[in-house]
């Protein structure tokens, strides 16, 4: 009987030890659970230069870096790849050398980044933010989390901890700054791992003018059925068009996980099985904004399969980096700049544009 008692309570152990893991862990992540308000009051970095003149012409370039850990040797299982860990820390340090000398060859005024690492297990816990702004010296930069979970347990390897954002560097003074939260698609528990995605709105005062230069850094929803797409770009719509209405110079961009019906992107046609982008309605955006994106270069590339040695002619690419930019600006040129994918899965975009009067 002592025995029979003994396999009894062991094979208890082993069928109800493991729900109760289980459950403790998922009760941890909802207590933790990183929920921030709708709008939040973000302290940027300042600095003391002004926008003093509207007679002069701009050049903001948006990234989406990868994380520093999706270079051309990288794919990624979300995306149909087999990898979770998708670089070795040097790997990511030679990735975020490469951004530097990117940033610094093109010399903007403005710059957008998404998937930005602070302190995550993914990119081997370095401060990309900090090391970014380190090359940009006397830039002001404002930094807003968009992903922050103490531990992801999927798949396997896990993906481990996550703090991650987006960040806008300015050559002049951000007086302030706030995020706005986006619209989450995903109940619980899939929210527990997943972006709180949201707008970093950076604001910069223009001397003898009442209007503000607001620059809306943003990444817009990747993996979902469609409906947290069509609402977060909604309320983007609501908040750029309230902006408009003040008289401000607004401009948007970043990575929209969409295309604009506008965009003639024929030039890289979805392959069957590949993760689709979006499609917006350009004229929803029409009173307000000019749209805009490089429909000659990819701005972003699959990462069903590593991009290095890859034949080319069948890869999957992307035009999903852009821009909105309102009336009263007018606009020069836009331009994805092709680095081949070496350190990022996303090319840079670049636009150059001048205040109107």
């Amino acid at each position: 009987m002592k025995s029979l008692k003994k396999v009894i309570i062991a094979l208890l152990i082993i069928i109800l030890v493991p729900p109760l893991a289980y459950f403790l862990f998922m009760c941890y992540l909802t207590l933790v659970e990183y929920r921030p308000d709708a709008t939040e009051t973000i302290e940027p970095v300042h600095n003391e230069k002004t926008m003093d003149s509207t007679d002069d012409s701009y050049t903001i370039a948006s990234w989406n870096i990868g994380y520093g850990a999706l270079g051309d040797n990288a794919d990624f299982f979300m995306d149909g790849g087999k990898s979770v860990n998708t670089a070795s820390k040097e790997r990511v340090e030679q990735n975020i050398k490469g951004m530097q000398e990117v940033l610094n060859e093109i010399s903007p005024d403005f710059v957008f980044l998404q998937e930005v690492d602070r302190n995550s297990d993914r990119s081997h816990r370095i401060n990309e933010a900090y090391e970014i702004a380190s090359s940009m010296d006397g830039f002001s930069s404002a930094f807003a989390i968009n992903f922050k979970v103490p531990f992801i347990p999927y798949p396997f390897p896990p993906i481990g901890k996550v703090d991650g954002g987006l960040f806008t560097l300015s050559a002049y003074d951000i007086e302030n700054a706030e995020r706005v939260s986006l619209p989450c698609p995903f109940g619980w528990p899939l929210r527990l791992g997943n972006l709180k995605r949201c707008l970093l709105v950076s604001r910069i005062p223009i001397e003898e003018s009442e209007k503000e230069l607001v620059l809306v850094n943003l990444h817009l929803e990747a993996y979902d059925s469609g409906e947290g797409k069509a609402q977060q770009t909604a309320l983007l719509k609501t908040f750029l068009e309230q902006e408009c209405e003040k008289g401000n110079y607004v401009v948007a961009g970043g990575d929209f996980n969409q295309t604009f019906s506008s965009i003639d992107t024929s030039k890289f046609p979805v392959h069957e099985d590949n993760w689709q982008a979006g499609t917006i309605d350009a004229d929803s955006f029409d009173e307000y904004f000019n749209i805009f994106m490089d429909g000659d270069t990819a701005s972003g590339r699959s990462l069903l399969a590593p991009y290095e040695g890859a034949d080319k002619s069948s890869f999957q690419f992307y035009i999903i980096d852009g821009f909105l930019v309102s009336k009263n600006i007018d606009t020069l040129s836009v331009e994805t700049l092709d680095y081949d994918f070496k350190v990022s899965d996303h090319n840079p975009v670049v636009l150059k544009f001048k205040l109107g009067k």
